[in-house]
This record gives C-alpha cells, structure tokens and sequence, in this order.
C-alpha cells in the first residue's frame, strides 16, 4: 500500500491550472461525474486538482468522492482527500470489511484524457456520511501496471522530468483528536502507529495534528527533493 496521490478540491479549471504551474497538465473529464481534473506527476505520487465541470450530472452522480467535493466547495477551495493504491482491491475490500468497515464496494472508473483516451481504474471507498469529519483515504487499483501506466504517461507528457525532482514526503491532516484518528487508520490501513500520532506508508508519512474549529481534513502537502 501507498500513496497514489492527493486531491484538492477547486473552482477554477483544469486548463487555469495548467497555466499558473509548470509541469501541470490537463488530465480530462469524468464524464459520468461531471468532473474534470488537472495533474502534477512529482516522483512517488501526483496532485490533482479536481473541479466540477457540469453541476447538473455531479449534483445527480453517486458518488463519494464527487459527494465530498460538492459538500467542501460550498465553503471555498482546499485539500479535500487522499488516495492510496493496493495491489488486489477485492481482497482489501474483503478485509476491511472483515474489519468491521462498510464500504462502497469496488466501482468501476475511467478518464477521458485531453487527446481523446480512455483511463481506466476501480476504486474503493469506506461508507461514511459526508460531514466536517475527517473522510477516510480512498482506494484504487489501475488496469495496467506501473511499469506500463508510466512509460505511457511519460510519452504523453503528463510526466515531465522536470516534476520528477520532488516527492510528497508528509500528508498532514488537522482534527480535533489526532490519538483517535490515527488509531482508526491504523486499524484500516492495518499500520503501525508512529511517535508522534502519525503513520508510515510505503513513500509517504500521514501525519494527524490537532486543531481548533473547522473542518478535520488534509491541511498540508509537504513537498521535498526526491
């Protein structure tokens, strides 16, 4: 398990993205959301910035992540979410739930990309209400390998050699009991705790700090050299 990438939720435009930082580019359209995003490929994840393309078919989508999205911009822009890949999504499915956790069951996704491809992935979400409580990660799996997806993103351009010079090293999320919601990862991600209310990932740590008011959600990406 590790990080596939963070998600922020945004009004403006894929294409605005692309326009005010350098190695983003436009990823494409969620036509069964209404959604569309743009991406930055840094070395062991990407940032997406996510925004509704046509309120008519995400108001109506049912979907989490899209759910969240339409709830969080009614109070203005921000990190909404994290997603974290595994290698066989229904035998994760199958134990988390064996855990204890209601889930969406494993959905199937795609992306129609700016020159016209189709992206295809599934997707896992643990049932919750949305709220102001912090939502837990979400899930993927992607129809091809690494290797494969890569070397396909790099001849597209979507990677560029210059993104490949950072990393995300910490995901920081602020709420109201960190003790609490770091010993429920842990017991989803099937992690050990760390020190200082925080948990260890393959490329990445998830950090819980405490807060005062507000939403409990992903408040910071720290970046570094990769």
């Amino acid at each position: 398990m590790k990080l596939d990438h963070v998600v922020y939720f945004t009004n403006r435009t894929p294409d605005e993205w692309v326009a005010e930082q350098q190695h983003a580019v436009v990823g494409g359209r969620h036509e069964q959301w209404g959604t569309h995003n743009a991406l930055y490929y840094v070395q062991n994840a990407y940032i997406e910035w996510l925004s509704v393309e046509r309120q008519d078919v995400a108001e109506k989508a049912n979907h989490p992540l899209t759910r969240l999205l339409l709830h969080d911009l009614q109070e203005g822009e921000g990190w909404g979410t994290i997603c974290l890949s595994v290698d066989n999504i229904e035998r994760f499915k199958e134990d988390v739930e064996n855990k204890g956790f209601d889930t969406s069951g494993v959905l199937a996704a795609e992306r129609r990309t700016a020159n016209g491809q189709l992206r295809k992935w599934k997707m896992l979400f643990i049932e919750q209400p949305v709220s102001n409580d912090l939502p837990y990660p979400f899930f993927i799996e992607w129809e091809e390998t690494e290797d494969i997806r890569f070397a396909k993103l790099r001849e597209d351009g979507t990677i560029s050699v210059g993104s490949q010079q950072l990393a995300i090293q910490e995901c920081v999320f602020s709420v109201d009991d960190p003790l609490r919601e770091t010993a429920e990862w842990a017991i989803l991600l099937s992690q050990k705790v760390g020190d200082a209310n925080d948990i260890a990932l393959a490329n990445v740590v998830l950090k819980f700090v405490e807060h005062q008011g507000g939403k409990n959600r992903l408040t910071d990406v720290v970046m570094g050299p990769s």
